[in-house]
């Protein structure tokens, strides 16, 4: 199973020059909302990947990207070969004195770890310190942590009520919060091999039916963002056999105004999916 560690971090830069409006350029729009509540209304934050009908993976830059990522003071992305791009993006000579902040440091992560690490509830904690340090904005910091009590609350009840029970996923988008959530996640070589956009092997497809169609896992999440016939098939097995079905989304969804309404959305359909089910 792909490993969602946290882990401590060290001391980085800290925002020296003049700027009372700073520019943010995160490569995801959950990272830059994040940015945008520590650093106030009056910051310029621009988020690159923001469609939630978009693939992810499928994405390519263009000169606005590259002079967006070049111009500005903080520059934030995921890491872990999630958004590659942007790792080209910033050989290119930028602003002096600009501040990159990689997540994936901040977590502890490695190569070869789920990269979906902003589906651990530890990760954005672990951004909005960093960048309640770099922008001197405690105030704001403390806020969000207050916040993200709320998060904490509802795991806390839906692992009491679901520790231990079996599910399956298309692919890894949301393992690091069902790991976090006690979940057992079933069938991780089929998942790699669909993030991987590889053909999963024949045993491990036979297996995952067999988990569906039996009625050994108590529910399938997938990326509702991603989808190819493989993951289709998975869904209609599932809901023939009475199996829930929860999409979970790879960007914060235009309806969720903050990271930790989206969370709270996306728990809610876990705890009413699995709920029904019992």
């Amino acid at each position: 199973m792909l490993a969602c560690l946290l882990t401590g971090y060290g001391k980085e830069p800290i925002l020296k020059r003049d700027a009372a409006v700073p520019s943010i350029v995160a490569a995801e729009n959950f990272y830059g909302g994040v940015a945008q509540e520590i650093a106030g209304p009056s910051a310029k934050v621009i988020s690159i990947l923001s469609n939630p009908n978009q693939d992810p993976h499928q994405f390519t830059t263009d000169a606005a990207t590259a002079r967006a990522v070049a111009d500005a003071d903080i520059v934030i992305y995921n890491g872990l070969g999630y958004d590659s791009w942007m790792e080209k993006l910033l050989g290119v000579q930028g602003k002096p004195g600009r501040i990159i902040v990689r997540v994936a440091d901040l977590t502890g992560a490695k190569p070869g770890d789920n990269p979906h690490i902003w589906y651990d509830p530890r990760t954005m904690p672990a951004l909005a310190a960093r960048l309640g340090e770099i922008l001197k904005q405690p105030d704001k910091l403390a806020a969000f942590q207050k916040e993200m009590g709320k998060v904490s609350s509802k795991i806390s009840e839906i692992k009491s009520a679901h520790d231990g029970t079996p599910v399956t996923a298309t692919e890894p988008v949301f393992g690091c919060m069902a790991a976090v959530l006690g979940l057992k996640m079933e069938n991780d070589g089929f998942q790699l091999a669909v993030m991987n956009d590889t053909e999963p092997g024949f045993q491990q497809t036979a297996h995952f039916e067999k988990s569906l169609r039996q009625k050994e896992v108590k529910a399938l999440f997938y990326n509702s963002q991603v989808t190819n016939p493989v993951t289709e098939r998975m869904q209609k097995i599932a809901r023939e056999s009475g199996v829930p079905v929860i999409g979970v989304s790879e960007t914060q969804p235009p309806g969720a105004k903050t990271y930790v309404d989206w969370m709270l959305a996306e728990l809610n359909k876990v705890e009413s999916a699995m709920g029904a089910n019992q």
